[in-house]
């Protein structure tokens, strides 16, 4: 028997090699990282990350954080109808089309194919090509909105701990007219996972295993979902980490209510209902008060009277070797005091050998960093600055 359990996981986890969502989604990175780079480019005459930032920020976190809740799945035996991997596969692939990256939360994906499978069931409605996969549709509570809990709790441990890192930044116009930076964070993580599909040869193991299936279903098949979790945030008030991090800690909040009502599920099925209602309405708070807190906040990467703000770092640049990081001020080059762009350099080219910058940190304490310059480093030390200017792009230091 356990001989048989590992083949079909084995064979489950080959079968999501035969997903098109695994594929396209390393497509939709090449090309949101080929857009990033176009917009950088016309902003500042350089680009911030390189062009497969976002495809090697697809894989990594997603997988460790997918094994941890594959034991879980597995050790509950988290069981879906087949009709709803179509229909969320088939919601996830429209999404990547639109770009629109937000909306790949698992309270949209999961959310809505929740609604749309109960809907089916109930009213009984033949699904050309697809019939046979909407007839047992029972699994889909407590599972459904019970797993969506368990991915909104993930998704929001990928913004907090993930989306921070590498944010992009641009210039923009204010309402004033005036140039001002903004961070962008835009992400697409997959997190492989295993669920059970209530048809197969594998039979309980256990009395009360498994924990979450619809009633009837006695054969299951173990397979891995490529799961696509998308991001989207524009960060103009705080920090980019500070901001981030604390609309993923958000998300998490809300991850865990919604797994605890969808619990209740099990005992009462209006619960599952409730939970995912929940999570949509939750999440799309969380979006609309994030942005509605940042716009009431004056622009944090604005034009100073008193130094320059780095608005970027360029990775692997002197900047970043000097230990720069985005928001400081640069107030003194080589004990002369800078004010725009010209200034810094003017300052940093009367000592082509030796480079001393006096800097103001977020919490407003100053701090000096100085480091040999090599040949050519004192046109690139990858530091992008907000500046007022009569054009509106910007140049890299």
């Amino acid at each position: 028997m356990a001989q048989q359990w590992m083949m079909e996981f084995l064979i489950g986890l080959g079968k999501m090699f035969s997903h098109p969502i695994f594929y396209f989604a390393f497509f939709a990175c090449i090309f949101m990282g080929y857009l990033r780079v176009k917009r950088e480019r016309k902003d500042f005459n350089i680009r911030a990350q390189n062009g497969y930032f976002e495809l090697r920020n697809l894989l990594p976190a997603g997988l460790v954080i997918g094994g941890i809740l594959s034991i879980l799945t597995v050790a509950l035996g988290i069981t879906v109808p087949f009709a709803a991997i179509i229909l969320a596969e088939a919601l996830t692939f429209l999404i990547l089309l639109t770009l629109k990256f937000r909306l790949l939360s698992p309270v949209y994906t999961l959310g809505l194919t929740f609604f749309i499978v109960f809907f089916t069931y109930n009213q009984h409605i033949e699904v050309p090509i697809f019939s046979s996969a909407f007839k047992n549709l029972e699994p889909i509570y407590p599972s459904i909105p019970f797993l969506m809990g368990l991915l909104l709790v993930v998704e929001g441990l990928l913004i907090s701990r993930n989306a921070y890192k590498g944010t992009s930044p641009k210039m923009i116009t204010s309402k004033r007219g005036l140039p001002a930076g903004v961070h962008v964070s835009r992400r697409l993580w997959m997190v492989p996972f295993f669920v059970f599909l209530p048809t197969g040869e594998l039979s309980s193991p256990f009395e009360w295993w498994p924990v979450l299936q619809g009633p009837g279903s006695t054969q299951f098949t173990p397979i891995v979902i490529p799961f696509l979790i998308g991001f989207s945030q524009q960060v103009q008030g705080l920090l980019p980490k500070v901001s981030i991090k604390m609309n993923g800690n958000r998300v998490i909040t809300l991850g865990v209510i919604v797994t605890l009502v969808a619990m209740g599920g099990y005992w009462y099925p209006l619960l599952s209902i409730a939970a995912v209602a929940l999570g949509l309405l939750g999440r799309e708070s969380i979006t609309f008060y994030q942005r509605l807190f940042e716009e009431r906040l004056p622009f944090y990467f604005s034009y100073r009277d008193r130094g320059v703000m780095i608005l970027g770092i360029i990775p692997n640049s002197p900047a970043e070797k000097m230990g720069l990081e985005i928001g400081e001020i640069v107030t003194k080059v080589n004990g002369v005091p800078v004010n725009n762009k010209k200034q810094f350099y003017e300052a940093l080219m009367k000592n082509r050998a030796h480079c001393k910058l006096e800097v103001l940190d977020s919490n407003d304490q100053i701090r000096f960093v100085q480091r040999a310059l090599f040949e050519g480093e004192h046109h690139e030390l990858g530091i992008l600055f907000v500046q007022q200017q009569k054009r509106g792009k910007q140049e890299a230091v």
